[in-house]
């Protein structure tokens, strides 16, 4: 497994910041500038932002991916040697728990529930 060079986004986690030209600049009907204005902005615009997120993922990106990759993996270390086993020995001791109240309330709750359904069963409405 690899990584892939053209899709660098496979699982659209950033679609929302899809940043285009007509999504930040755009003339109404009636008023325009000079097409050499206009297609001249287009390639400022396009230049600018790519110029300068390159310069910024070439400055900061391999730092920042670090962080990112020690932040996920103390994550993962946390889950795998604190939390999983935690979670595993609190289901193991409330089990015990478990078993000693569904045994109460069998004995003193099902019966009682038991009897309120029957009586209430025997309950019948006609409209008169």
């Amino acid at each position: 497994m690899g990584v892939d060079l053209d899709n660098r986004d496979p699982n659209e986690l950033n679609g929302h910041i899809k940043v285009q030209f007509e999504d930040v600049l755009g003339e109404p009907e009636g008023i325009r500038s000079m097409d050499c204005v206009w297609k001249n902005s287009y390639s400022c615009f396009e230049c600018g932002k790519n110029l300068c997120y390159k310069i910024l993922t070439f400055l900061c990106g391999l730092c920042i991916a670090l962080e990112w990759g020690c932040c996920f993996a103390g994550i993962t270390f946390q889950n795998v040697w604190c939390c999983t086993p935690f979670l595993r020995a609190f289901s193991i001791c409330m089990g015990c728990a478990q078993k000693f109240f569904g045994s109460c309330l069998s004995c003193c709750v099902v019966p009682v529930c038991e009897s309120c359904g029957a009586l209430f069963s025997k309950i019948k409405i006609t409209k008169g």
